[in-house]
């Protein structure tokens, strides 16, 4: 039995419909939906398309998905009717057609970790790891729902940092709008008006006006230039790990963006080692994923080097200690975790810590960025203002005169 997804439309009421049904092929739901009154317009197998590679499944959508699952498995619920209960939930919309390829791929005998990640790319080996190990170990539901609580975590920093980059962007494109309406229209009127007066311009007003010229036709090759970089950047980070690590490390140098990068690296591969070694993930292979969950290409990069290398009997804190932006004081919660027995405790409490450090960080850059864009915003209108206001004092002392 497979998941078809389909269009059609309701031969009693005539209002069109869509949803799943599971058949043999797609013969099979056709017949199935015709006897149930639905006349198919669009029908194909669940997952094909856009949502097989993981369009959908956004972060938010999974741990929801991982919440919901584990309460049920910890209910008493078998996996294939929790699966079932969840496809059928309204608040999943699309995501339900991912989640029913999944359940398909549970029928065929697949993990739940390999079915959800062979359906999803957006599942990453993180995740995976996780559920592989709580599946291994028989305990799935509370392996779903640490999981979860992790993931929650992460879409609160994201959104974090996504608010804290509001204002600056609102701020800097009020301050483009301004510069196009005056120098590309305000000025070249005023200057028309100066020249027919027969007024001499200061020095100020002319090379505002200079640098409205060259921007005129400056400004739109600029533009394809600055769009042709990106788009070269973009595709050289898509095909070139290296120079995504590269550039990534160029990025801990920068003032008070390093600092505050820094920290929130520390912050999820310390709160992703610890769930990892909590569930049963050996340190080699926890090492590794929580460099790939720490966000920073650089990290990652040293992060699975370091990983042979504590396979090859160095200690875990000695290999933190060679990865330039874990080597602060996290090798030092890991030796007092190593000491008490307890590391994924450790670990834990080290996030909390770097968590305060990373909010009073970004505070801290925020603090300071919101008057700078203001007193550059502010800079501009003044000369602006000069460029007009000086003409003008000089055209009413003429006329005084």
């Amino acid at each position: 039995m497979a998941t078809f997804q389909y269009k059609g439309i309701h031969s009693a009421s005539g209002r069109s419909t869509k949803g799943l049904v599971e058949a043999l092929d797609i013969k099979d739901a056709r017949e199935k939906l015709k006897r149930d009154g639905v006349l198919t317009q669009k029908i194909s197998q669940s997952g094909g398309g856009k949502t097989r590679r993981g369009k959908l499944f956004d972060l938010a959508t999974r741990s929801h998905l991982y919440r919901e699952l584990g309460a049920m498995l910890h209910a008493g619920l078998p996996l294939d009717q929790a699966m079932n209960l969840l496809i059928e939930t309204p608040e999943l919309g699309d995501n339900a057609n991912v989640l029913a390829m999944a359940r398909d791929k549970l029928k065929e005998g697949r993990p739940l970790a390999d079915a959800l990640s062979e359906s999803s790319s957006k599942v990453t080996r993180f995740e995976h790891s996780v559920i592989e190990v709580g599946e291994r170990a028989g305990t799935l539901d509370s392996a779903l729902d640490k999981l979860a609580e992790f993931l929650e975590r992460e879409q609160t920093i994201r959104d974090r940092v996504k608010a804290a980059m509001v204002y600056p962007s609102v701020v800097f494109g009020f301050a483009i709008l301004v510069a196009v309406a005056v120098l590309g229209i305000m000025l070249p009127n005023f200057q028309k008006l100066l020249d027919k007066m027969n007024v001499e311009l200061p020095f100020i007003t002319r090379a505002v006006i200079a640098f409205g010229d060259v921007m005129r036709w400056a400004g739109p090759i600029l533009l394809v230039l600055l769009g042709l970089a990106a788009f070269w950047l973009w595709k050289r980070l898509e095909s070139s790990p290296s120079f995504r690590a590269k550039l990534n490390r160029q990025l801990f140098r920068v003032p008070l963006v390093g600092g505050a990068m820094e920290a929130l690296v520390n912050l999820r591969f310390s709160r992703t080692l610890g769930l990892l070694l909590r569930g049963g993930v050996p340190v080699t292979e926890g090492l590794s994923l929580a460099g790939r969950a720490s966000g920073s290409p650089w990290v990652a990069e040293l992060a699975d080097h370091e990983s042979t290398e504590v396979a090859g009997g160095s200690s875990l804190a000695d290999a933190l200690a060679r990865i330039p932006p874990l080597s602060g004081s996290l090798p030092g919660w890991v030796r007092a975790g190593e000491a008490s027995g307890d590391l994924p405790r450790l670990l834990d409490c080290a996030a909390e810590r770097y968590e305060r450090t990373w909010d009073r960080k970004v505070s801290r850059i925020l603090d300071l960025l919101q008057p700078i864009l203001i007193l550059i915003v502010g800079g501009f209108v003044l000369l602006v203002a000069l460029a007009i206001l000086l003409p003008v004092l000089s055209l009413n002392k003429s006329i005084g005169v």
